[in-house]
């Protein structure tokens, strides 16, 4: 018989998250180029690439929380939705950056558009792993509610806890 506390795993130190962080995202991305490239033979490219960004951002996430940040379980609804927000805003910010090159660049090369938007990846990957491995996938940031714990959340809302948080680390607590 298992108990919680022998099921539970160890968490990775950063290094090691963020080696697995990128091996696993890495080999998705690279498996998701070629599905999107075999699937577009068949569909239209733009829904090639949404049914291939949303399986491979589910499949990421799942592998993620068993793997890269050691809950050697499977994601959680909530760190799913949570996931894909920050793969949004990683596709928001790789956009962004492009757009920002055609308006300051009236013709980029090849190579000045790949530096770019590899620039931008980069970064929107360490902001990426960043959320995952701080908020989406943190430990002991709430309490675990358990069959038996669940009386050790009150439900008590005011007026006042239903306002809009002004702290934006709130934010991700209320998802």
């Amino acid at each position: 018989m298992t108990t919680a506390q022998s099921r539970q795993q160890i968490v990775p130190g950063a290094f090691t998250a963020f080696a697995r962080f990128t091996l696993l995202g890495g080999t998705v991305g690279l498996a998701s180029s070629f599905t999107v490239a075999a699937l577009a033979t068949h569909i239209p490219w733009g829904a090639a690439n949404a049914v291939v960004t949303v399986v491979s951002t589910l499949l990421a996430t799942d592998l993620h929380a068993r793997f890269s940040f050691g809950a050697g379980e499977h994601a959680t609804w909530r760190q799913h939705a949570q996931s894909a927000g920050s793969a949004a805003a990683a596709f928001a910010l790789t956009c962004a950056a492009m757009f920002v090159l055609h308006q300051l660049v009236a013709t980029p090369g090849a190579m000045l558009e790949q530096t770019v938007y590899l620039a931008a990846s980069a970064f929107a990957g360490l902001a990426r792993f960043a959320v995952l491995r701080l908020v989406v996938f943190a430990r002991g940031s709430r309490p675990q509610a358990t069959a038996a714990g669940r009386a050790a959340w009150p439900v008590q809302a005011t007026a006042a806890d239903m306002a809009a948080p002004s702290v934006p680390a709130m934010l991700c607590r209320a998802a």
